[in-house]
């Protein structure tokens, strides 16, 4: 069974990777807690690039990693890349977006997931990006989820990412879509 290391260090998300990729016989594992990837770049799909390029050099194994957030329309973008560093918990990011949306009839948004596979010299083997448009609601519903999960309301289902259930998420969200796309060229990579 071929080894693909994650590109994090948290355990949440190896299980999400996994209930992805479960069907493929890879052994997915965490990456090593000491290994550091600075994401410098300038957009999702640079940040997924520079982390499962850096772990699988580090390792010697092939290594995935994606890099998500929420951008919305009312304030240009952001969070964006800065999502998980726009205050210091999900609650405080939440109250955040909420106040700054405060008035603004405006409440698009979107959550972006880019993916990257990279081969164990480095290389880039496969990427894509997966975008799942909704809007911001006024306040917090569900308590599934986490991040901005509750206030990212998808119309076209009348719920928050937060009142979904996982089956749900994995079909709808951005996430899921960005998987959704590379399934099938995972499926014909040979990891050697």
């Amino acid at each position: 069974m071929a080894t693909v290391v994650v590109a994090t260090g948290n355990p949440g998300k190896l299980d999400e990777l996994q209930a992805y990729l479960g069907d493929l016989g890879w052994h997915l594992q965490l990456k090593p807690g000491d290994l550091e990837i600075a994401e410098t770049g300038t957009t999702f799909l640079e940040n997924a690039r520079l982390k499962a390029s850096g772990v699988a050099q580090a390792t010697g194994h092939w290594a995935i990693a994606d890099d998500s957030g929420l951008q919305v329309d009312a304030l240009k973008g952001a969070p964006g890349l800065y999502s998980a560093r726009y205050a210091e918990n999900d609650g405080a990011r939440i109250a955040r977006v909420l106040s700054e949306l405060e008035g603004n009839v405006e409440r698009g948004a979107q959550f972006v997931c880019a993916l990257a596979l990279a081969r164990p010299d480095g290389t880039i083997a496969l990427e894509t990006q997966g975008i799942c448009r909704g809007e911001i609601l006024r306040a917090p519903r569900g308590q599934g989820g986490f991040g901005y999960d509750p206030i990212f309301y998808l119309p076209q289902l009348g719920q928050s990412f937060a009142e979904l259930s996982p089956e749900q998420k994995r079909i709808h969200s951005h996430r899921g879509r960005a998987f959704q796309q590379l399934l099938p060229a995972f499926q014909q990579i040979r990891l050697d």
